[in-house]
C-alpha cells in the first residue's frame, strides 16, 4: 500500500481528522488477551487501588495503539508510519460503569521533513487530561 496523502498537498499545520476511541472494562479484557499483558492493574480494582491508582487503567501500548490510528486512518497505510513515540503522562482510567472512558485524539502536521516525511504531532487526552505527551509520528506520504 501507498499513504493515500500527497506530501505537496499538505502544510505545517495541516489537521487530521480527530477521534474518539471508547474504552470500557472489556476492551480491556480482549486487549489483555490480545498482548498477553494480565497485569492486575488493568482489570482489578481492588489491587489497582490498593497500589495507589484510582481505578482500573488502560494498557499504555492499549492507549498508543488507539492514537496512532488518527494517522494510519489518514494516511490509508499503516506501513506509512516510520516513527512513532509517545510519553505517558496520565493513565485512562475506565471506570467500571456502563460509560467506560474515552479517549480523544487531534493531530496536525508539525513539519514537512525530507523524503515525502511530515512529522504528526498528536495531542491525546482522556477525562479532560493529557494521557500521552510528545506523542509524534513521522510518515511517509506519497
Amino acid at each position: 500500500m501507498t499513504a493515500k496523502i500527497a506530501y505537496d498537498d499538505v502544510e505545517v499545520g495541516t489537521e487530521l481528522p480527530a477521534r474518539s476511541f471508547p474504552v470500557n472494562r472489556a476492551t480491556l479484557v480482549q486487549y489483555a488477551g490480545a498482548s498477553g499483558d494480565f497485569n492486575p492493574i488493568h482489570w482489578n480494582e481492588k489491587f489497582a487501588k490498593e497500589v495507589g491508582l484510582p481505578d482500573v487503567i488502560a494498557h499504555g501500548m492499549f492507549t498508543m495503539a488507539e492514537a496512532i490510528r488518527v494517522v494510519t486512518d489518514w494516511t490509508g497505510d499503516p506501513g506509512a508510519v516510520v516513527d512513532y513515540g509517545v510519553r505517558f503522562t496520565k493513565p485512562v482510567v475506565v471506570p467500571n460503569d456502563d460509560q467506560g472512558a474515552v479517549i480523544e485524539v487531534t493531530g496536525k502536521v508539525g513539519a514537512k521533513l525530507d523524503d515525502n516525511t511530515v512529522r504528526v504531532d498528536l495531542t491525546v487526552t482522556s477525562g479532560g487530561l493529557k494521557v500521552l505527551g510528545m506523542s509524534r509520528a513521522v510518515v511517509r506520504l506519497a
